[in-house]
């Protein structure tokens, strides 16, 4: 799967390009102002458009010894998810687009376990596309 890569390069299997077109976009690492104050165009462009994004979590900041900041991140962390970007350590968990869920659904098949999915791809596994 083609991916705009933001950030450095996680270790996801993706073929990363650096322009469209791609069918996901890759957050492999952000500052802490870039998490604070996240407004990455392409980044936002790709949820209007239903495209998967995945972040990876490793390129995530902390703030530990700071418990006003920690709570500001894990807020930052939260809107994201909300907005549907998918949260990967890298396990190799495979994700499971909108397409690859139509063509499961079709040929009467579920993802394997452990599979994460687009918010759109669990809509149509649900059938409610």
């Amino acid at each position: 799967m083609r991916a705009l890569l933001i950030g450095t390069q996680p270790p996801l299997e993706y073929e990363y390009v650096p322009e469209p077109p791609y069918d996901a976009v890759v957050i492999g690492s952000l500052t802490l102002g870039q998490l604070l104050r996240f407004r990455e165009e392409r980044v936002l462009e790709a949820l209007a458009e239903g495209k998967p994004v995945v972040l990876y979590t490793r390129g995530l900041p902390d703030a530990p010894k700071n418990r006003a900041l920690a709570a500001s991140l894990a807020s930052a962390r939260r809107q994201l998810k909300s907005w549907g970007v998918v949260f990967t350590d890298g396990n190799q968990k495979r994700l499971i687009t909108a397409q690859e869920a139509k063509a499961l659904r079709q040929a009467g098949k579920q993802p394997a376990p452990g599979a994460v999915l687009t918010p759109l791809a669990k809509e149509i596994l649900e059938g409610t596309d």
